[in-house]
């Protein structure tokens, strides 16, 4: 090869590496997608739309929400998972979504660990168990009593198949020797609905959808499914603490891209969004609203995630619950 070749060779390469090197610092240049898999007013997409407002802001681009409800989850996961790898779309990945499905469906579009990026968690909260009014309990103890005199009668509301409103009602159900019918809608928006309504009689709904409802008294709260009280709400008991040791159901968030994101745009996102979730004043909103900020390093939001599909292999082979 001449040396007017080399030289040739050379200065494409340079080039490529200074368009390279350009392109990821200009970086967002276009509106992000952010998946969710939940429809529009549930808890999910309440604290969603808040986080994307503000990172959109940080990041001088809109983050606009994307909801794929369906097929309790695996939709938005599937549409998520197989997404270009370019920063472009991201993911709010939930516990249902990338450690429940694994164990409870025989077959997934895709796999949690293998087609995802971690980017960071983003908050942690129970669910809290809330009944129509006109059910005649305000304990667990009292809602336990009249399930077990009425078999098959009472009917639990979830936000979906596998979800962990889904699995805390068929935990209940073995713990407390009860036979309530598991009523599963898309997103838990639809499942308030149909309890506010008469439809069904109780449900373990997300504590940030249901907490207004529960103080502006449309619905009435039994206890939250955490191991320890939640500081959203004071004075609450838990299930745990009503006679049933070691229940907990909670809900987690994180946020995930698809595999094969560059390290460079995956940094920037955990590093805005970060920032958002853990600034006082959002935390301080994030925890009216029943949640409580939970970030990490994308290594950190991998290990958990593997530890979570391990956990609720157990909690699924334990629950006796099948997917329907």
């Amino acid at each position: 090869m001449s040396r007017s070749s080399v030289a040739s060779v050379l200065m494409v390469l340079v080039t490529c590496q200074l368009f390279g090197a350009a392109h990821a610092q200009v970086y967002p240049s276009k509106p992000i997608r952010f998946i969710l898999p939940f429809p529009p007013g549930g808890g999910t997409d309440l604290v969603a739309r808040a986080i994307a407002q503000k990172a959109g802001e940080s990041l001088g681009v809109q983050v606009v929400i994307d909801n794929r409800p369906g097929a309790g989850t695996v939709l938005a996961s599937e549409l998520a998972a197989h997404a270009a790898p370019d920063g472009y779309t991201i993911y709010m990945g939930t516990n249902t979504a990338l450690a429940i499905n694994p164990n409870l469906l025989a077959k997934l579009p895709y796999d949690p660990v293998k087609d995802f990026v971690p980017i960071t968690r983003i908050v942690t909260l129970p669910n809290i168990l809330v009944v129509h009014p006109s059910l005649p309990v305000k304990t667990v103890r009292e809602l336990v009593t009249l399930a077990k005199g009425r078999p098959g009668q009472l009917n639990v509301g979830s936000s979906g198949n596998g979800t962990p409103a889904h699995l805390a009602g068929a935990m209940f159900n073995e713990v407390a020797g009860v036979n309530m019918v598991h009523i599963p809608y898309k997103g838990s928006g639809l499942a308030l609905t149909a309890l506010l309504s008469g439809e069904t009689q109780l449900m373990f709904g997300s504590l940030t959808s249901s907490l207004p409802l529960v103080k502006s008294g449309r619905l009435r709260a039994l206890a939250v499914t955490s191991l320890k009280p939640s500081a959203a709400v004071p004075g609450m008991p838990t299930v745990a603490a009503a006679g049933y040791p070691g229940f907990e159901a909670i809900t987690w968030n994180g946020l995930f891209a698809p595999a094969g994101t560059p390290p460079a745009i995956v940094g920037r996102l955990h590093a805005e969004f970060v920032k958002v979730i853990d600034a006082p004043q959002f935390k301080a909103w994030l925890l009216e609203q029943g949640a409580e900020a939970a970030t990490s390093t994308p290594e950190e939001l991998a290990a958990f995630l593997k530890s979570e599909i391990a956990l609720y292999a157990g909690l699924v082979r334990k629950s006796g619950m099948r997917a329907e």
